[in-house]
C-alpha cells in the first residue's frame, strides 16, 4: 500500500514523511515542484487535472493539505483510483460559528466538506497556529535581533510540526481515526512577546520587539498572503491582544503524550533564527 503526501516541501509533511518512512511504510511525495523534494517526489498541483494520474497510482491512502481550488476533480481521481482514505491538513478557523465569515476559516471548510462528500473516507486534523509560523521573524532576528509586531500581546498557544505529523501518521495507519476530527494545539497560550522571549533564550542573545502600526502589520502581512487573508490574520491578532488563545488536547488525545511546548520548539528551531 502506497501512501500519497502532498505539500512534500512543507515542514508538517516532510515530518510526516520521515515518521512514515521510519515505520516502514511505502510513500510517494508530491508538490507543485518536485524536484525540490526529494527524488522520488512526483509533481501533483490541484488546478492541474494531468497530475492526478501519475500521483495516485497504486495509492490507497493520502495526507492531503486543504486547497478547495480543484480538489473536487482531484477527489473524483481519488476515489477512481482505489483511494480508501484521505487524512486532511484543515485548521481550527473551520470549527467557528461561521467559518465562512472569513477568508482563511472559508478556504478550509470548503475543502473539508468537499471531503466529507466525496464518498472517500476521511479524517481531518485542525490545528491551531502553527510555531513554524514564527519564522517569518528569522530574517529580522539574524540580521538586527529584532522582531517587528503591532500586536506584541497577541495569543496563540501554538503547535509544533511534529505534533501534527504525529497525528496524521497514527490516523493515516490507524483504521479507528476514520470519519475522527481532532482539533490540536500547543499545550498553553503565549503572548508574541512571551514567544519572542523564548526564541531569544533558545538563541542565546537579545531579541527586541519594535513597535509598528495596524496598518505596517496588514501592508506586510498583504504582501505575503494576500489581502483577504491579511485583514483576517490582522484582526484576529488585535481582538487576542492580551487575550488567552484556547488550548486544545488533542494532541494528547491522539498519541498519548503531552503537547511540544513552544519552548522545546524553539529550541529545535535555534539555527533558523541564528
Amino acid at each position: 500500500m502506497t501512501i500519497l503526501v502532498t505539500g512534500a516541501r512543507g515542514r508538517v509533511s516532510a515530518a510526516v514523511l520521515s515518521d512514515l518512512r521510519e515505520r516502514g511504510a511505502a510513500v510517494r511525495p508530491a508538490g507543485r515542484r518536485p524536484g525540490e523534494s526529494g527524488p522520488s517526489a512526483v509533481r501533483l498541483d490541484l488546478s492541474e487535472s494531468g497530475t492526478f494520474a501519475g500521483a495516485l497510482d497504486g495509492v490507497r491512502k493520502v495526507f492531503l493539505y486543504a486547497e478547495p481550488t480543484g480538489i473536487g476533480a482531484f477527489l473524483d481521481a481519488a476515489r477512481a483510483a482505489g483511494v480508501e482514505h484521505i487524512v486532511l491538513l484543515s485548521s481550527l478557523s473551520a470549527a467557528e460559528e461561521d467559518p465562512e465569515s472569513n477568508a482563511i476559516g472559508a478556504f478550509h471548510i470548503a475543502a473539508e466538506r468537499a471531503l466529507a462528500a466525496s464518498g472517500v473516507d476521511w479524517t481531518i486534523l485542525r490545528p491551531g497556529s502553527f510555531a513554524t509560523n514564527t519564522l517569518q521573524w528569522a530574517p529580522s532576528i539574524r540580521a538586527e535581533g529584532v522582531v517587528e509586531s503591532a500586536f506584541p500581546g497577541t495569543h496563540n498557544a501554538p503547535v509544533h510540526e511534529r505534533d501534527i505529523a504525529a497525528l496524521a501518521v497514527l490516523a493515516l495507519l490507524d483504521d479507528a481515526h476514520r470519519k475522527a476530527t481532532y482539533h490540536l494545539t500547543g499545550p498553553e497560550s503565549l503572548s508574541e512577546e512571551q514567544m519572542v522571549g523564548l526564541v531569544a533564550r533558545a538563541i542565546g542573545k537579545p531579541v527586541r520587539i519594535e513597535p509598528i502600526s495596524r496598518e505596517e502589520e496588514f501592508e506586510r502581512t498583504a504582501r505575503l498572503v494576500g489581502p483577504a487573508i491579511a485583514e483576517t490574520l490582522t484582526a484576529y491578532r488585535a481582538a487576542y491582544d492580551g487575550v488567552p488563545a484556547a488550548v486544545h488536547d488533542g494532541v494528547a488525545e491522539v498519541t498519548g503524550r503531552p503537547a511540544v511546548p513552544f519552548a522545546q520548539w524553539a529550541q529545535d528551531h535555534a539555527a533558523d533564527f541564528r
